[in-house]
């Protein structure tokens, strides 16, 4: 295998760079609409609704999160350096990220146990406020690595938590909200009928233009102030297509909800999520800790924060073998509770 990945020019390095990419962008498209739901849930003044919105991620929720794990798993182990300094660094963030996971968990389980109000309503709020946290968290992460952090001569990050909620870094954060907002809208808009279903069309626009709005900014942001992230693409014009494919993905998703066909719209925002994590990839490439005072030098890269190659041949096996497991398993949960929702004695 790791001859054939020779002969074809791709290193261990970069195949596993490809291969943690591709494990956040399913964790982002797959747990992004759940915490789209969990943003929306306090928009509905209906306990029912409330339930119809729980139960539509209900059986998926937790096995869209086995794909975070399954992605900081494979970070660790190819690029323990990179793991090291990302769980220092952001440490902080780190826990308010799992408390906020912890919460939301908690929440869906908990909520519908006891009929009381004032119960359900406060799960309500865990729930959402765990969501949002959640996706702002990781908006936070990802536009301080493409920015960039501090880091010393021992890979260690030199910075302060302050710095860290820079005007770009929160601009992202912004602009993740706005993209699992829309993301969960669209999934809301396809697995339910009735009167949540028109309160949701009619609420599904103003999701889709904040988030062009954000994207609009974030893009243009980064074009002005990270010119770093368009090198590989001014080197190989040929990799502008991917940009071309995510502006249609974003333009058909309107087109696809004004048609009716939700499915569609709910593709083509999925189309958007992945088109996105792949320009992060090809624009941080090869480096996946910017070094911000000394990119040159101090930068983490696939190639100096990697484990050995030995390692990552083994690697390499295991995750041949457990990915399509993993997708399987993926794909035949969603088969299974394909249609609309509908409550029962068993729904949360």
């Amino acid at each position: 295998m790791i001859e054939i990945l020779n002969n074809l020019g791709f290193s261990l390095q970069f195949t596993w760079f490809c291969i943690i990419v591709i494990l956040f962008a399913g964790y982002a498209i797959l747990d992004g609409f759940d915490l789209g739901v969990g943003m929306l849930h306090m928009f509905s003044k209906k306990d029912e609704e409330r339930r119809m919105m729980l139960n539509s991620i209900g059986p998926v929720w937790d096995g869209n999160e086995v794909w975070l794990v399954t992605a900081g798993g494979a970070l660790f182990a190819g690029f323990p350096d990179v793991y090291a300094t990302l769980c220092s660094g952001f440490y902080e963030g780190v826990m308010l990220l799992l408390s906020g996971i912890i919460f939301r968990a908690v929440a869906i389980e908990f909520r519908s146990k006891m009929p009381m109000a004032w119960w359900r309503w406060s799960w309500d709020v865990f729930f959402s406020l765990a969501s949002f946290i959640i996706t702002f968290a990781l908006g936070i992460v990802m536009g301080n690595i493409i920015r960039g952090i501090p880091l010393g001569a021992d890979k260690e990050f030199a910075g302060n938590l302050l710095g860290l909620f820079n005007p770009y870094a929160l601009l992202v954060g912004i602009m993740a909200v706005s993209l699992f907002t829309m993301h969960g809208a669209i999934y809301i808009l396809m697995k339910t009928e009735g009167e949540l279903h028109e309160k949701m069309r009619r609420r599904i626009n103003p999701s889709i233009i904040f988030f062009i709005i954000t994207y609009a900014a974030t893009t243009m942001t980064t074009l002005i102030y990270m010119p770093h992230m368009t090198e590989i693409i001014k080197d190989r014009p040929g990799f502008f297509v991917i940009g071309l494919i995510n502006m249609l993905a974003i333009a058909n998703i309107p087109r696809e909800i004004s048609l009716g066909r939700d499915g569609r719209a709910f593709a083509s925002s999925c189309v958007n999520i992945f088109c996105l994590m792949v320009l992060y990839g090809m624009g941080t490439f090869p480096n996946i800790v910017r070094a911000l005072n000394n990119p040159a030098e101090l930068s983490l890269t696939i190639y100096n924060s990697a484990s050995s190659n030995e390692t990552l041949g083994i690697l390499l096996l295991m995750a041949v073998i457990g990915l399509p497991i993993v997708a399987a398993y993926t794909f035949s949960v969603y088969w299974i509770f394909h249609g609309k929702v509908r409550l029962d004695h068993q729904s949360y």
